[in-house]
């Protein structure tokens, strides 16, 4: 009898592909994309009918994903708000920026984002409104587009040339006539965003917005996140750019040094 010559799979190898499997599941849900039927999810995600289904059904079972009463399409489920909530608590960056953000908004007369860096993405964890009474709560965590927001470039402009190609290679879609299309108009961009130190959004996402961002570091000076000052043109003219700028980097470099970055420390390593 002949043996069998197939490697034997390591322990939890088939947990671990599932797990990947509902990872990308997950990913295809987005403030754009918020219910997906089964079929748009195959197609999405390029997995098998019967597996796709399998995958839905458990997710719906533990509360990842909820079905609409005509049980056709999917959203996601109200516990993977509750597990944001926990890790937005956790998370050093929103309670350590938060007053930060919150001056920023203030001197500024401007709407303030705090953003992380999510691989492709920019996820906004707070905004600051300038309105009399305080902030206006971010319920929802929203996802940027970084090729085309401040604080999308203001992180983007200090990753690697593999997360760069990534970004590139995934396709830099338009929002308005002034979107940023090409890996070389972007490469330029960029290179202008760590020539001045902050990032300009000039109605490149939304029409009519004017939007600076300003990179902020960890404590080993790696750029992870973003803070962001954004208004309307008539709020945010381009004669304001120079002064609001300096805000948004004086703020995040405050930020970056609460979050233990020093940079004489590490200029010197």
């Amino acid at each position: 009898m002949e043996a069998d010559m197939s490697e034997p799979k390591a322990p939890g190898e088939d947990n671990l592909k599932s797990l990947h499997k509902i990872a990308a599941i997950l990913d295809c849900f987005s403030t754009t994309h918020r219910a997906m039927s089964l079929a748009d999810i195959c197609r999405q995600t390029g997995y098998p009918r019967s597996t796709t289904h399998r995958l839905l059904a458990s997710m719906r079972e533990v509360g990842l994903l909820d079905q609409d009463r005509e049980r056709e399409r999917y959203r996601l489920g109200i516990k993977l708000f509750a597990y944001g909530n926990v890790a937005l608590a956790n998370m050093d960056l929103h309670r350590e920026a938060r007053p930060y953000a919150e001056a920023l908004g203030r001197v500024t007369g401007l709407s303030v984002h705090l953003a992380v860096f999510g691989g492709e993405r920019a996820v906004v964890i707070h905004r600051a409104e300038p309105a009399p009474g305080g902030l206006t709560p971010l319920n929802l965590l929203e996802n940027a587009p970084v090729h085309c927001t401040s604080i999308g470039k203001a992180i983007l402009a200090y990753q690697s040339e593999a997360i760069l190609d990534r970004v590139i290679g995934a396709g830099l879609q338009r929002y308005t006539d002034s979107t940023i299309t090409t890996g070389e108009q972007l490469r330029e961009e960029l290179r202008k965003v760590r020539e001045r130190g902050y990032a300009v959004d000039n109605g490149e996402h939304q029409p009519g917005l004017r939007c600076i961002g300003a990179p902020i570091r960890d404590q080993f000076g790696r750029v992870f996140a973003s803070i962001s000052a954004t208004g309307s043109i008539m709020q945010s003219p381009a004669e304001r750019e120079a002064s609001i700028a300096a805000m948004v980097m004086h703020h995040a470099a405050q930020i970056s040094a609460q979050l233990g970055y020093s940079v004489s420390s590490n200029s010197s390593s």
